[in-house]
């Protein structure tokens, strides 16, 4: 994802899907198991950055939701290790035959940290708050929302989220505007989690304010309710670090560790160093050059599934010649995709077949990869009139992503490719928070290096964001003559109810994607990796980065 931000198939059912939930745990749930001569009482994770605020529905970084992950919840959950939904404070759901419907059976015997009761009134009372925005919300922190829901309270017949009911204490009843791939699954976002209606309103949660060139927060924001099994202690800004500790109330299995601190180290090499001094447990995004020596200093690299995708995107509004097939297909066989993935990604990469992992219902396995192959390349381009064209290509600088771990590297490799089939590279580059993702956006290059990680699992959380917007994609398919089709083809899609069907329809749009219209190049798909110290026991990596320390212990 571009936006730092933050499920395999198992979405939504067809007409009718019924999660319930698994009988609670007979595991020891007591202080015993976090307190025993065994066991460190605290976890400390090594942070790449400080949590801007601790509401998840105003953040948009992957730092902040790692704490918030630990203390919120919502209705619809991710199954550790993989990025399927399963219950969390929803047992159940059922959608109406036309999908605009959809029942909740809620988990009974749960409280808010403040004692609230959770019930079907506070499922809509979160609903109604995040639905009513104010302008500067809106147009900023409450981006989420946004992205899922389409638009707020203010242009409520253009919102995707229509209203919530209870029809009993224990049942809420959530309408939406169209049958959507996306509903309930998009509700395991961590900006939906459920939140104490009492203290929402005691801390004037939604009054959000411009403040220079960010916004300003209100106090609830520092001091959230949740129900989770960990709650907020302090955040030491001074010692950089936050510190959580058990919620000896929670409904479900008590945390096995009382205390978990995310110490903010913001540089790599130095996250490697406390974490062999023992200062630190593990931290996040270990260089893949690094997992050798890591594994045999005595770290468990624990790898997670890879649910991304690296392209090089193309803007044939800037670049006419992009307009042509045969150059877009040039371009594709020019490229040695198996050797990049060999020699620049980490262990487990794969080279793409379509710009969507194959975990995700739609995914066509029938498609192959755009071979190498150095003549054709030189063949087609010829045939277009294009020997010898010019290419704008664009790489970001001062960052590392989970699909891109060296973008200098990776952009080396790929412009020596175009470059020995006699296409002339003029070389960009900009700091990724530092325009190039303004440039991208605002359509400043021919070509560039991007990716994306799922937020949940959809296909129109993949290509339905790269290409069902005709007037506002970065790949400017409304300069094409296939860009209004295929948004159509994505809309139409989206909307099918039946999940065998849809899945169908989408399995057509990523062969018409990489067969016919090839708006992009889907390059790879690369497994990023967390590291932890041999003592830590029980920690899941999740392809979405959605890791939870509740059942994670520390040996001494």
């Amino acid at each position: 994802m571009k936006f730092t931000r933050k499920a395999a198939p198992a979405a939504v059912a067809a007409l009718a899907l019924t999660l319930t939930a698994c009988a609670q745990s007979d595991r020891d749930t007591g202080d015993d198991a976090a307190s025993g001569g065994d066991v460190k009482d605290t976890i400390t994770f090594g942070a790449a950055g400080a949590p801007e605020l601790f509401d998840p529905f105003y953040a948009t970084d992957g730092e902040t939701f790692r704490v918030t992950r630990q203390m919120m919840e919502g209705l619809v959950g991710i199954k550790p290790g993989t990025a399927e939904i399963e219950p969390e404070l929803a047992t159940s759901w059922e959608p109406s035959a036309d999908g605009k419907e959809w029942t909740f059976k809620l988990r009974e015997g749960v409280k808010f940290w403040d004692g609230e009761p959770f019930n079907a009134e506070a499922v809509c009372y979160n609903f109604e708050r995040m639905f009513d925005q104010n302008e500067v919300a809106a147009g900023g922190p409450a981006g989420y929302w946004a992205d899922v829901m389409g638009s707020f309270k203010s242009d409520a017949a253009n919102a995707l989220y229509q209203s919530c009911a209870a029809s009993d204490d224990m049942t809420a009843v959530v309408k939406i505007s169209r049958s959507t791939s996306k509903f309930p699954t998009a509700l395991s976002l961590d900006s939906f989690s459920m939140q104490s209606p009492k203290a929402l309103k005691e801390g004037d949660a939604n009054n959000v304010t411009k403040q220079g060139e960010g916004f300003g927060y209100p106090a609830y924001s520092k001091n959230p309710v949740g129900t989770g099994p960990y709650k907020l202690d302090k955040y030491d800004e001074a010692n950089k670090t936050v510190t959580l500790v058990r919620n000896d109330d929670y409904w479900g299995d008590k945390a096995k560790t009382a205390k978990l601190v995310f110490k903010i180290i913001p540089d790599e090499a130095t996250r490697r160093q406390e974490l062999e001094a023992g200062s630190i447990d593990g931290y996040d995004l270990p260089n893949p050059a690094d997992w050798g020596g890591l594994k045999s200093s005595g770290n468990n690299v624990l790898v997670r599934p890879a649910f991304n995708i690296l392209y090089m995107g193309l803007n044939p509004e800037k670049n006419p010649k992009l307009k042509d097939l045969k150059v877009r297909q040039a371009l594709y066989y020019a490229l040695n995709r198996d050797q990049l993935v060999k020699t620049q990604l980490p262990e487990g990469a794969t080279v793409a077949t379509q710009f969507m992992p194959d975990t995700v219902s739609g995914y066509n396995k029938g498609l192959q990869p755009y071979a190498y192959d150095v003549e054709k390349a030189k063949s087609l381009l010829k045939e277009a009139g294009a020997e010898g064209m010019t290419l704008q290509f664009a790489y970001p600088s001062e960052v590392s992503r989970p699909y891109m771990p060296n973008p200098q590297k990776i952009y080396e490799a790929l412009r020596a490719d175009l470059e020995a089939v006699g296409i002339k590279v003029t070389v960009v580059t900009a700091p990724w928070n530092g325009g190039y993702l303004d440039t991208v956006d605002n359509g400043g290059y021919d070509a560039w290096l991007l990716g994306w990680t799922g937020d949940y699992d959809s296909p129109d959380n993949f290509i339905g964001t790269f290409f069902a917007n005709l007037k506002a994609n970065d790949f400017h398919t409304s300069a094409t003559s296939y860009g209004a089709q295929l948004s159509k083809d994505l809309t139409d899609a989206d909307a099918i109810v039946d999940e065998t069907e849809r899945a169908a329809a989408y399995e057509k749009i990523n062969q018409q994607i990489m067969e016919q219209d090839l708006p992009g190049l889907a390059i790879s798909h690369s497994p990023p990796a967390l590291v932890v110290s041999n003592k830590v026991k029980d920690l899941v990596a999740s392809p979405l980065t959605a890791e939870t320390f509740a059942s994670v212990t520390v040996s001494k």
